[in-house]
């Protein structure tokens, strides 16, 4: 497969999984903050086509649970309580897109719940959180990105484009940030922030710190191609014809730099939902009980969570298909930016 089939096989899997995720309502059985206090940690339910004596079934279905005898917290099967799964019924009202009211689910069952990922501490049901907090995780990475590659285009093409005194002063602060440990500089910038904060603010609050951190590197990038960009016959040309700064900018040297910021928001988003993520673990993003992919891993700080229930690091292995897609989609684009240029270095115009 050439690079172009890479490339737009990595944006189909990436969309179809951005899709799930967008459209967590109707994927997600429940709503993420409903709490079953009967069934807190429960494992993750079987849904079955063969039944205990052996009878094959049309209709996929599942067994209602119960407590084991003599214990309190020990779940097992009821094969007296078979329970028919539905697909497309009607359940917990959501906003798909957090615009449109809708209350259809692709699967549910009547009398009981099915937890296919198992439940947390209050009897949450892990998919729909999972599903739900990928919206907030992500966001935040999509979000943060944009920030951050507008100020690092804004900086970049500034120092690039005009050189001289302010070149070097954007240049050495550029240099300055990146030679910090981000870490550490993300957590000193938080706590200057309030540590309790609504959700809503707290996610915003995550993408002003996302931008504050990341925009350095592609400042640098920038100002790179600025820099050669500005020196090329097309330009000289274009300033012939009596083109002033803001039209040669935007019309001729800012396209330049489409393929290298396109390559930085497939390498930005990944990173920057892992700086979410590390921010909810340690709760200092996302509170409680809004979910995102971090504050689903919190619970692994208690020790009795970590050792007995397996099924509570499943949010972890939720992103890495999104990791992975993120790397490879940015390994395509960098592959085709480099098929461009030699196209262009070979006697190709810009486009």
């Amino acid at each position: 497969m050439n690079d172009r089939g890479k490339l737009v096989r990595w944006l189909l899997i990436l969309g179809v999984l951005h899709i799930a995720v967008a459209a967590a309502g109707f994927f997600a059985p429940y709503n993420p903050t409903e709490q079953d206090r009967e069934h807190p940690y429960l494992a993750p339910m079987k849904v079955r086509f063969v039944d205990r004596e052996g009878h094959v079934h049309l209709r996929p279905f599942f067994y209602a649970v119960r407590l084991k005898d003599g214990s309190f917290d020990q779940f097992e099967e009821d094969p007296a309580q078979p329970v028919s799964l539905h697909f497309f019924v009607s359940g917990a009202r959501y906003r798909l897109l957090g615009l449109l009211p809708g209350s259809l689910h692709l699967f549910g069952a009547d009398g009981t719940r099915l937890y296919l990922l198992g439940t947390d501490g209050f009897g949450r049901d892990q998919l729909s959180r999972i599903l739900y907090g990928g919206q907030v995780s992500l966001l935040a990475g999509l979000l943060g990105a944009a920030s951050t590659l507008l100020v690092g285009t804004f900086v970049g093409a500034l120092a690039g484009f005009y050189g001289g005194f302010r070149d070097t002063v954007l240049m050495r602060l550029a240099e300055l940030f990146m030679a910090l440990p981000w870490l550490y500089l993300l957590f000193a910038l938080r706590a200057f922030l309030p540590l309790r904060v609504p959700p809503v603010e707290a996610f915003f609050l995550i993408v002003l710190v996302l931008a504050t951190v990341g925009w350095a590197r592609p400042a640098r990038l920038v100002r790179g191609i600025v820099c050669s960009a500005k020196e090329r016959d097309f330009v000289r040309a274009a300033r012939g014809f009596g083109a002033g700064n803001a039209y040669v900018l935007r019309r001729h040297i800012l396209p330049e730099t489409k393929g290298v910021l396109l390559t930085q928001a497939a390498l930005l988003v990944p990173q920057f939902v892992f700086v979410e993520m590390t921010l909810s673990f340690l709760g200092l993003g996302i509170p409680e009980p809004a979910a995102s992919w971090g504050n689903l891993l919190s619970a692994l700080q208690q020790y009795n969570v970590l050792v007995s229930y397996w099924w509570m690091y499943l949010p972890m292995l939720a992103i890495i298909p999104f990791f992975v897609g993120y790397q490879r989609l940015a390994n395509a684009l960098h592959a085709e930016e480099a098929m461009a240029n030699i196209e262009v270095q070979a006697g190709g115009s810009p486009s």
